[in-house]
């Protein structure tokens, strides 16, 4: 019952996770309106690594070779994630990026048990399915064809898909305040390369309000709160439903847009979101059972 409970509680901050980084979305939008991509990410990121490093203080004796690797590696996995998703929306629909991005639900199971023999519940199987359903509902109007922009955006998927599944591995390995630190720095460091060399700079065109409460609101609540209670609570959860707790994002997005940016909700959308909760409430209820029946065979 402790084990459940934990996990339980786990899959809620998870969600929490998702809710922050949707209720930030169209605060980003914005910001990268008036701002190059590479460049806003450097800021982000490159302030939540050294904001990391201070809450990490004590920590930071137990730095080695192995959590640096990790650390690299997760945050290699997260910058080129995000740069995919960058190219992929220079040549296609930000909803047929956002819905291949989103199939890294089904990828991630697959991946787990390819990579570390992970082996997935039916359950999760099932609402893994479900939520791609979902979030192909969410974003109906997309265009999937074979050009380079829904390769880049397969790619992104991809990338988002092993972090998940290298955060579940190594986060049980190696100090969480430091592989968190590590791998922000990680990517601040490989956006700024990508800043200097892709759009010449790093210096924001606009050092205004906007840009300013953009980068505190995702640098405090998307990228330390989200990265770091995601590679605590995946010690206790599975990497597959993980990723269908994360399909909350665009839902949350769209929620918040409409209560705050004033978007409209299609019922097609709508549709899309109860499909993306009814996979995690598949996901979550069949974890509840396997767990029961376990008890049970063990009591036998």
């Amino acid at each position: 019952m402790n084990h459940k409970l934990r996990e339980l509680g786990a899959d809620f901050l998870l969600l929490m996770v998702a809710v922050a980084w949707g209720s930030t979305f169209f605060v980003v939008q914005a910001a990268v309106n008036e701002t190059p991509v590479y460049t806003f990410l450097f800021w982000r990121f490159f302030l939540a690594g050294l904001l990391m490093a201070l809450i990490s203080f004590k920590h930071l004796h137990l730095i080695n070779k192995e959590v640096l690797k990790a650390g690299m590696l997760l945050g290699l996995f997260m910058f080129l994630g995000y740069a995919f998703q960058t190219f992929a929306l220079t040549y296609t629909y930000s909803s047929t990026v956002g819905f291949i991005t989103g199939l890294s639900v089904i990828v991630v199971p697959f991946a787990s048990y390819l990579i570390f023999k992970h082996k997935a519940s039916v359950f999760s199987s099932l609402g893994a399915i479900v939520a791609a359903i979902g979030l192909y509902f969410l974003t109906l109007n997309s265009e999937i064809g074979l050009s380079l922009g829904e390769l880049y955006a397969f790619i992104c998927a991809m990338m988002f898909a092993l972090h998940i599944v290298f955060t579940g591995h190594l986060s049980r390995k190696h100090n969480v305040y430091l592989l968190v630190t590590i791998q922000f720095l990680t990517v601040g460091i490989c956006s700024l390369m990508g800043g200097l060399f892709l759009e010449g700079s790093i210096v924001p065109p606009q050092m205004d309000l906007l840009f300013i409460n953009a980068i505190a609101i995702t640098v405090i609540f998307a990228t330390i709160f989200a990265f770091w209670v995601q590679t605590a609570m995946q010690r206790f959860t599975t990497a597959a439903k993980t990723a269908i707790i994360f399909t909350m994002e665009p839902v949350s997005a769209g929620i918040f847009g409409y209560y705050f940016a004033n978007e409209l909700l299609s019922f097609s959308q709508m549709c899309g979101a109860v499909m993306i909760l009814c996979g995690m409430v598949i996901a979550e209820l069949g974890s509840y059972f396997i767990e029961q029946y376990r008890r049970r065979k063990s009591r036998l």
